[in-house]
Parts: structure tokens; C-alpha cells; sequence
């Protein structure tokens, strides 16, 4: 059987209760449609019971995501699957978000621009002016929201009329120094990531890098995880550490761990974009 240009790649994603017969339904489902598998990977949660699988196939034919969504609902149904069906190269788009500390939202324009990320990214939004010349440079709409306690809701409306307008499929917190609000973190639910560093519960507040020099630290690192209601606290994606000593001097530990935040923010914004990671409760599946 030859799968060449005429035919289409695509990603299916689920998640169900686990029982006999799961990898049955879906592999005869493919087979039933000339569809050959190219990337298969499963996860069988013990604690929890349930089942996590993400496939990527071929299919001989041209087909529509659209069409094969609909007919995999019924091999779903009887098995309660929460799944999600992509074609294999459409790009997320992501909307990114940032305050004043531009690296992050620099290596995700850069990747981005060199293929290195699935995403395609219609704006930006910042509640300062700083990153605007950044995201022209790219010829990125920025969008200016400031956000004060008082102007709070009417900010976080405008940024979930830009999400609507653009047809955004994920919000990135690229160093987005705000606390968005509980009802914000509903409708984001499973569809916003988040930076921050390390040093959390430890160094709070300003200058956190500053703070752990003067304590001498000897790793300095960072977790990029989903939005929840509670700070910084939602399921981990990636997360990843890098061993200072004495040698660093305090512009330096802060140059090392903005490295850490950009590698670490942008394996999740592409892990997330390829449809590699599932949520699990307060836990994610990544198949990487």
C-alpha cells in the first residue's frame, strides 16, 4: 500500500477509563479507513485507571479532520473517551502574553519563525509598551492592555475578546508579571501554559534572582505548567534545573536562569502544539 502526497497525516489524542479492548477500537477504526500508524504511544495510569494513547497515521486517501472526528465519535461513545483529532501540521495559534522580561517571548518568535514551533502567532498583549518594537520586528499585532485593580475585569475582557477574535487555540504567559483571575483561568482551562522560576515558595516577590544569590544557591531552574486558580500551581508540563557555584556573579545567575525559563517555556509550547500532552487530573501525560 503506497500513502503518498494525495493522502493527509494526522494526530489523534484520548483518554478514557481503561478496560480491554481500547487499542482494538481505535486501531480497527484506522484500518477501516486505509489509515497507516506512524507514531503510536499509550500510558496506562494505575493510581487513577484510566488510559491515555496518542497516535499519529497516515491515511491513504485525502481526508478532513473535520470528517474523520465525526466518525471517530462513534468508537468513543461506548468507550468514554475524551479525545481530540488534529491534522499533523496545523499550527497552533498562540496568543502570547508578556510584561516587561522579553526573553521568553523573543525564543518563541525566533523558533517560531524557523519552523522550530508549530504555532502561528496573530498577537501579543502586554501591560506595558516595551515588548511593541519586538513584535513589529516580526509584524505581529501588539496589543498595549495596562491593568491596574481598578481596570483588572475590563483587561481581561479585552484579552479574551482578542482570544475569540483571533481564533486562538493557546495563551502563553511568556513572563506575564499579572494574576489573572479565577473566572480567567476557567475559560482558559487546559489551554494557557506558564513560566516562572524555580525558587518558589522560597524567593517571593522582586528581584527573586537577587534573592537567591544572596543565599548562595547552587541550582537555579524553572516549571512551565497550565493555568489554574491557584498560583503557580497547575499540572506540570516541563521543568528543568542548571548547577551555578560560586563563580556566578549576580548578573550572571540571572542571564543562566532566563535561559532555563526560554528552554523549558518553549519544550512545553511545542509539546502542547503537537498534541503531546494530556491532563491527568492535577498531573499531565506527556509523550514526548
Amino acid at each position: 500500500m503506497s500513502y503518498g502526497p494525495t493522502g493527509a497525516e494526522f494526530v489523534l489524542t484520548l483518554s478514557c477509563p481503561d478496560r480491554p479492548g481500547i487499542v482494538h477500537a481505535v486501531s480497527g477504526f484506522l484500518v477501516e479507513r486505509g489509515a497507516n500508524i506512524v507514531e503510536s504511544q499509550q500510558f496506562g495510569d494505575r493510581l487513577t485507571d484510566r488510559f491515555f494513547m496518542r497516535i499519529a497515521f497516515v491515511t491513504e486517501a485525502a481526508a478532513e479532520a473535520g470528517d474523520l472526528r465525526e466518525a471517530f465519535a462513534r468508537v468513543a461513545g461506548p468507550f468514554d473517551m475524551a479525545f481530540e483529532l488534529w491534522a499533523a501540521t496545523a499550527p497552533y495559534r498562540t496568543l502570547i502574553m508578556v510584561s516587561k522580561h522579553l526573553h521568553c517571548l523573543n525564543d518563541l518568535l525566533f523558533r517560531a519563525s524557523t519552523g522550530a514551533l508549530q504555532i502561528e502567532i496573530p498577537a501579543i498583549v502586554s501591560n506595558h509598551p516595551d515588548a511593541g518594537a519586538l513584535a513589529r520586528s516580526y509584524g505581529i499585532d501588539f496589543h498595549h492592555v495596562p491593568v491596574s485593580p481598578d481596570t483588572k475585569a475590563e483587561a481581561e475582557a479585552r484579552l479574551m475578546q482578542l482570544v475569540d477574535e483571533t481564533g486562538t487555540h493557546l495563551v502563553v504567559l511568556a513572563r506575564y508579571m499579572q494574576v489573572l483571575s479565577d473566572d480567567l483561568c476557567r475559560r482558559l482551562s487546559g489551554r494557557a501554559i506558564n513560566i516562572h522560576h524555580s525558587f518558589l515558595p522560597s524567593f517571593k516577590g522582586a528581584r527573586p534572582y537577587h534573592q537567591a544569590f544572596d543565599r548562595g544557591v547552587k541550582l537555579v531552574g524553572a516549571t512551565a505548567h497550565y493555568v489554574t486558580g491557584d498560583l503557580d500551581e497547575g499540572p506540570i508540563i516541563e521543568q528543568d534545573v542548571l548547577r551555578v557555584d560560586h563563580g556566578y556573579d549576580q548578573d550572571q545567575l540571572v542571564s543562566a536562569g532566563r535561559d532555563v525559563e526560554a528552554q523549558v517555556l518553549s519544550r512545553a509550547v511545542r509539546w502542547h502544539s503537537e498534541s503531546r500532552v494530556l491532563l491527568n487530573g492535577e498531573r499531565t501525560v506527556v509523550f514526548r
